[in-house]
């Protein structure tokens, strides 16, 4: 990690579960600490396979992949190595009502003497990528630890995020289910979304067939978005590349997009959603 302009240098640790890509991790100056994907025993840290690779191997699987959060002791050694150059970490992880990785961070935190900030950003994938990205800006730009979180905790109070899967038979298995429960369903070409709320799924339509399940999900970016007629943009998709093609279009005709990101979720996200899609997007007002 480089050196930063301004007094108080900051540097920005998030999770493979950001699923932010190397290219915008290298041009922020942002260090992210892989989750472990274990498949029939053997244990890979996120992001070591494509996603087609990952898939393969899932569904070959005699049981569905299990995930786990990073050791302490990663993030010991990711904190050490980040305040050799810098004088303050602000380390974002996906939310705490999802994984461990969080209460990971802080235990390793504790061993920093105040150096550390650990961050909730009570969502995943790009929903906590376009958290880390501001923060990682508001770093570069020179502005203090106390004014990075602030920038991230603006960045969560704004970012919203859809998710469409489908269908829920990983979410199911996995246990992450929680308030999507109650969409559990066997209707033939059945399409599920959801977002997040309070950190954890929250349901929000069920849709027949993939057609219509995409318009819903470009129309619920429009509620969400409200007067907003511009806005940054990240499309995420699992085994779902097409569809994430003709939503970036769709969002590009209907707003002026200031960024527009697509991106294939890791192999910790997808073992928990299956095959689906997703938008995560600030609005700027």
């Amino acid at each position: 990690m480089g050196s930063f302009e301004g007094a108080e240098k900051v540097a920005i640790v998030t999770d493979s579960t950001s699923d932010l890509p190397s290219g915008i991790r290298d041009r922020y100056r942002i260090t992210a600490v892989p989750l472990n994907v274990t498949i029939d025993g053997e244990t890979w840290l996120d992001g070591v396979m494509s996603q087609q690779e990952f898939f393969d191997r899932m569904r070959a699987a005699k049981s569905l992949p299990t995930t786990s959060q990073p050791s302490v002791g990663s993030f010991v050694d990711t904190y050490t190595e980040a305040l050799k150059t810098a004088s303050h970490v602000v380390s974002m992880h996906i939310s705490s009502e999802l994984s461990g990785t969080l209460a990971s961070a802080h235990a390793a935190a504790e061993r920093f003497a105040g150096k550390v900030s650990v961050f909730d950003s009570r969502n995943l994938s790009c929903g906590l990528g376009f958290q880390v990205i501001e923060a990682a800006r508001a770093a570069l730009a020179g502005l203090s630890a106390t004014e990075v979180l602030a920038r991230a905790e603006q960045a969560r109070d704004r970012v919203e995020m859809i998710v469409g899967l489908d269908n829920l038979d990983n979410l199911v298995k996995g246990g992450r289910v929680g308030r999507v429960a109650g969409f559990v369903g066997s209707i033939l070409n059945l399409k599920v979304t959801f977002t997040v709320e309070d950190g954890a799924f929250e349901p929000v339509a069920r849709t027949r067939g993939t057609k219509a399940a995409l318009e819903h999900t470009v129309n619920w970016v429009a509620e969400r978005m409200g007067d907003a007629r511009k806005g940054a943009f990240c499309v995420m998709h699992a085994l779902a590349e097409d569809r994430a093609v003709r939503l970036a279009e769709a969002l590009s005709e209907r707003f002026e997009v200031t960024e527009m990101h697509t991106v294939a979720t890791g192999s910790v996200i997808a073992t928990h959603t299956g095959t689906g899609w997703g938008v995560a997007f600030l609005p700027e007002r």
